[in-house]
């Protein structure tokens, strides 16, 4: 089974270019539709207990959270160490689940799959990317974004031009969606075939080490 990595910073088009796999039959796992689940489920008193009153004994509070930690790098670390270990066990359980279907192909939809040093753990990666003017445009469109709160993201984000250079595919979200839709499609067909040869990503990433 072959294992695909979807990325991208805020604003470039990945969750729209993750519908697009689905709707091609392709299984996907959204990592932060699975966050988004913890925080109403079994990480609630784990996070309460590490920051009081960010919930109400049932869900957490997004914004009371993101107050606690979006501005304190320690907090946030304490943050992911509670919630990546549950990430990443219920990602192994949708692995686990689309192989023994007898899937031949998955996307892993990772926002942070570079921040997170997750790309080893992926045959190959997809990047969703669009221009600097087009993603701005997008992203202070959203309700409730502000200059600041753009540009507080993009200091916790690998860099667009970063992870254009480390992607095995590129989809151009700002060259319209029908044109996204068709790279999708490509690549399903390119990945599909029997002798396709997964990246050896670990190799990769102790190349680049070794060259940095």
């Amino acid at each position: 089974m072959i294992i695909l990595g979807l990325t991208g910073s805020i604003g470039m088009g990945k969750s729209t270019t993750a519908k697009m796999f689905l709707e091609a039959g392709i299984p996907v796992y959204d990592a932060d539709a699975t966050v988004h689940a913890l925080y109403e489920g079994k990480a609630t008193p784990l996070v309460e207990e590490a920051f009081p009153g960010t919930t109400d004994g049932k869900i957490v509070d997004r914004k009371k959270l993101g107050d606690k930690v979006l501005a304190d790098p320690e907090a946030l670390k304490k943050l992911e160490k509670i919630i990546h270990p549950l990430v990443h066990a219920e990602q192994q359980k949708f692995i686990e689940a689309a192989r023994t279907s007898g899937a031949k192909l998955v996307l892993l939809d990772i926002p942070l799959l570079f921040e997170g040093g997750r790309e080893t753990s992926v045959d190959a990666v997809i990047v969703v990317t669009a221009s600097e003017e087009e993603q701005r445009k997008r992203v202070l469109s959203r309700p409730g974004m502000s200059e600041e709160k753009f540009a507080n993201i993009l200091k916790k984000q690998v860099p667009d031009a970063i992870k254009r250079k480390k992607a095995d595919f590129l989809i151009d979200t700002g060259v319209g969606m029908e044109a996204a839709r068709q790279k999708v499609a490509e690549i399903i067909d390119m990945v599909s075939v029997e002798n396709f040869q997964p990246i050896n990503r670990e190799l990769s990433s102790a190349e680049e080490q070794n060259h940095a």
